[in-house]
């Protein structure tokens, strides 16, 4: 068999999660249409009769640090090229952004095997162009190979999940064949929150709020969870909140309802809204909310 690690890399939005998800079969990174949505690096373990490929979902590599939780995001999102085997670099699109070049220039130092997938072809009408901009990125880098893709329609992706297995090195399989992910529920649990509130509030709150679980009890019957939303300003929390409350209720049910497709069973869930001022630019309250330091 064949195992190993495989970095999923690529700038903000696109569309590294949901590959993940579709290789995977399931959902277990959370997707928006808002840049920036994954904010920590996400084992995704896959186990078929070829091998296994253990993905990482990660944070994507963008130029803005001038905050801590920026300047976190693109450390986590470096830090994956290491201790990998493989590299799939996700493009969206027939083009180059000016921060591809210094994905080219990390990718030089780490000498792996690297694939491009180009994803959303479905909505590229000119073939020609697509021939061209194949025939460009095997002069602008070495790839292994270039796989035309969408993430979110499944094209192409069992042709992808084959040139991944076939470049891992031969290896017994590190995980349990049924083993789907490193992360315990309670991870899950308030990344689903942070999903509905960033996909409600996307416009409004982009970077401002992050999800903690305070309180998870697990019972036969129905699970207990207590959850808290930081946001950054009194102002902030009257948006999540909403008038009388119609939001937070609208956000806590969207939630409830996927983490009982999650866990299997009825969920009591409480959210409440908690200012803590500045927290994605103060190191220690990242560190209090989970944002651990990836040195």
């Amino acid at each position: 068999m064949n195992c190993g690690y495989v970095a999923l890399i690529g700038r903000p939005n696109v569309g590294k999660s949901t590959l993940m998800n579709h290789l995977l079969g399931q959902k277990l990174s959370i997707t928006s249409r808002k840049p920036q949505t994954t904010r920590h690096r996400i084992l995704g373990i896959k186990t078929t009769e070829a091998g296994q490929a253990i993905f990482m979902d990660t944070p994507g590599m963008h130029g803005d640090e001038k905050k801590v939780l920026n300047r976190y995001l693109n450390k986590t999102a470096d830090s994956t090229l290491l201790g990998v085997d493989v590299v799939v670099w996700l493009l969206d699109g027939l083009y180059w952004h000016e921060y591809d070049e210094r994905i080219f220039k990390k990718l030089e130092a780490a000498g792996l095997p690297v694939i491009l997938a180009v994803n959303k072809v479905d909505k590229i009408k000119d073939k020609q162009a697509v021939m061209a901009f194949f025939a460009e990125a095997k002069q602008k880098y070495p790839f292994e190979q270039i796989v035309p893709v969408s993430a979110l329609k499944n094209t192409n992706l069992d042709v992808l999940e084959q040139h991944i297995m076939a470049l891992l090195p031969e290896a017994e399989p590190i995980y349990p064949e049924d083993q789907l992910t490193d992360r315990p529920e309670r991870f899950f649990v308030a990344e689903i929150v942070r999903e509905k509130l960033t996909r409600r509030l996307g416009d409004e709150l982009p970077y401002a709020l992050t999800v903690e679980i305070e309180l998870y009890e697990e019972h036969p019957e129905l699970s207990k969870i207590y959850a808290n939303i930081w946001v950054e300003r009194g102002s902030q929390k009257s948006i999540v909140i909403g008038k009388q409350g119609e939001m937070l209720k609208k956000i806590g049910t969207e939630a409830r309802l996927d983490i009982e497709k999650l866990i299997g069973q009825k969920v009591y869930l409480q959210l409440w809204v908690k200012v803590k001022k500045g927290w994605s630019d103060n190191e220690r309250a990242l560190q209090g909310l989970g944002f651990i330091d990836t040195e």
